[in-house]
């Protein structure tokens, strides 16, 4: 590793580490100024009395100023102390744990095929171009990559659960049953790799197309390789740089994109959870998913920066010369 790549890496750690710092403070700021009284949660709606209100104010540290409870704040942070969900009598950190499990099982094979199947069916589209299946494929991606997923999910559930009863519509899991079911899985993960599919088969296409068109395709085709050959030793390995950051960045939105399917087919995960939370005025918890939610992407973002700056020669050829320079 090169004193200017290690120098590089330093800088995205600590700009990284700056935005999570915003964006713990916008949160803290969002708490103190967000309606809704966390004591009342805790007791439901009976009414509180004064001594025992006075007395969970000086036990959450709601009696010190702003700038101690911000301290309080992060020091809590760094411990994993997320708070506590009065409504659920559990720390958020163990709430949000419980369904984490839960929302990966949705969001990484959504990932991990429309990872593929982008990169397939967009080298098939580019390869094809100007034929049937470049046509079809890009209407198909331009219409996906339209429809919202909550609507698909509804669609999916109208046709699949009540028309033709193959798939069940809610829940991860049967009656009685522990873990997850297969059938259980198969709308939802539908309705939410659909449109990251389009979007990656759309990217690939485009950065294929563009290698295609490059000066040393022509030389491999004057030394007689095959057509398969050259797509498969130039053209798909260099238009797969463009995809690595996409596929990096689309994690986000994948996150992002399983809060609402979760909702329409009451799978229990992390997006469930923020919902109900936010409709409970449980603050707590969802400032804790939503920090959860932004380390994730941030450290996400920061490995593909790396894997993109190790995969891409123009980036190493001019961290070289920055090192000759020097």
């Amino acid at each position: 590793m090169t004193i200017a790549w290690a120098r590089h890496i330093l800088k995205l750690l600590i700009s990284s580490l700056l935005l999570i710092l915003a964006v713990v403070t916008v949160m803290f700021m969002l708490l103190e100024i967000a309606p809704g009284d966390p004591l009342q949660a805790l007791v439901g709606e009976v009414p509180i009395p004064d001594a025992f209100r006075a007395q969970m104010i000086e036990a959450y540290g709601l009696d010190r100023s702003l700038p101690e409870r911000y301290l309080s704040y992060l020091g809590n942070i760094l411990t994993g102390n997320l708070g506590y969900s009065f409504a659920n009598r559990v720390p958020v950190i163990d709430l949000i744990l419980g369904r984490l499990g839960n929302t990966l099982i949705l969001t990484i094979p959504s990932l991990v095929i429309s990872s593929i199947g982008g990169i397939i069916l967009g080298a098939m589209a580019a390869r094809t171009r100007s034929r049937l299946a470049d046509g079809s494929i890009s209407f198909l991606a331009v219409v996906g990559f339209s429809i919202p997923s909550f609507w698909l999910a509804l669609m999916l559930i109208l046709m699949f659960s009540v028309v033709l009863p193959i798939f069940p519509a809610q829940g991860m899991t049967d009656f009685g049953s522990t873990g997850f079911s297969w059938r259980h899985l198969v709308l939802p993960l539908t309705s939410l790799l659909v449109a990251e599919l389009a979007f990656k088969a759309r990217i690939m296409r485009s950065s294929m197309i563009e290698v295609l068109g490059q000066d040393y395709i022509d030389t491999a085709r004057s030394k007689g390789l095959s057509s398969f050959q050259i797509l498969r030793h130039h053209g798909l390995l260099n238009s797969m740089l463009p995809m690595v950051s996409v596929i990096g960045y689309s994690a986000g939105f994948t996150l992002a994109g399983a809060v609402l399917v979760e909702k329409v087919f009451g799978w229990p995960g992390m997006g469930l959870l923020l919902y109900d939370s936010i409709h409970r005025g449980e603050n707590m918890v969802v400032m804790g998913i939503l920090l959860i939610l932004t380390v994730t992407i941030v450290v996400v973002n920061i490995l593909t920066d790396v894997v993109y700056g190790l995969v891409d020669p123009r980036i190493r050829a001019r961290y070289q010369m920055s090192r000759e320079a020097n």
